[in-house]
């Protein structure tokens, strides 16, 4: 039997690369969306199963899974792949948009994982794959929330890969670098500011140089990252992150390998005021 991977946020950017890419591959795929019926790349597939779903109402969630099963046969693999960045200055972001970043990025998947636990113990396997973010580890400015609630993605999917490994449950993370999708543009439309912010003002022209340099010089593509969420989809091995850029790979690196003051000192000196 083929196997079947659930996907949400599969309407663009990172979910609709992954999608079609596990297509391509022979999957069984479930995409879903809020509006699936806006989306068209995937509608002429034998093998992809469009389904609507929003993170932010786990009360279907269930439903969802359900209907995935019984018409596919399983699951093997969950994508939690459905986010959003809310970037820019923390003084200018309300709190209203703290709290729904945090119902996207962080609570939409715990509820996402919670939802298909039963069913991945039951069959006694199954492999939970989240995209996180480079910024999950490594921060640059302009990003506080965004980052923050990727942290907390990181740590709560770490732990819990010790407790699902007695069910033998893998845990994946995909932490991507800077990529060259809508997202990213998005994020720069919808930037955080305020007029009245003045003492910011050189500091965000500064910042603005600096992030266009990086997205113009080493953005990967969707695809990329479909790639290698594919790799952990399949590896069969107890790796936990899978790090995506060329960007971000030597930033990790410094992180990992050095001291916490070293670490900083090399970012302070792109990004420090």
């Amino acid at each position: 039997m083929k196997s079947t991977i659930l996907i949400t946020g599969a309407s663009s950017g990172i979910g609709l690369a992954t999608a079609l890419y596990f297509s391509n591959q022979g999957w069984n795929v479930v995409a879903t969306m809020r509006q699936p019926k806006n989306q068209i790349d995937l509608k002429d597939h034998d093998n992809i199963l469009m389904l609507p779903l929003d993170v932010e109402k786990p009360y279907t969630f269930k439903e969802t899974i359900t209907e995935a099963i019984d018409n596919f046969g399983g699951i093997d693999v969950l994508l939690n792949n459905a986010g959003y960045g809310q970037h820019g200055l923390f003084e200018a972001t309300p709190p209203e948009q703290i709290q729904r970043q945090f119902s996207v990025n962080l609570f939409g998947a715990m509820e996402m994982t919670r939802a298909i636990l039963p069913y991945f113990r039951k069959q006694k396997s199954g492999n939970i794959i989240t995209v996180t973010s480079g910024v999950g580890r490594v921060t640059v400015p302009l990003v506080s929330v965004y980052a923050a609630s990727k942290f907390a993605l990181e740590g709560f999917f770490e732990s819990l890969s010790f407790e699902l490994s007695s069910q033998n449950i893998q845990v994946k993370l995909i932490e991507p670098g800077t990529i060259n999708t809508n997202f990213e543009r998005t994020t720069r439309e919808n930037f955080a500011t305020d007029d009245k912010l003045k003492d910011y003002h050189n500091y965000l022209e500064k910042m603005d140089a600096v992030f266009k340099g990086i997205y113009n010089s080493s953005a990967a593509s969707p695809e990329d990252v479909a790639k290698v969420i594919f790799e952990a989809a399949t590896d069969n091995s107890s790796t936990l992150r899978y790090v995506v850029g060329d960007d971000l790979k030597p930033l990790i690196d410094i992180r990992n390998g050095g001291t916490d003051e070293n670490y900083m000192q090399v970012m302070r000196n792109t990004f420090g005021g």
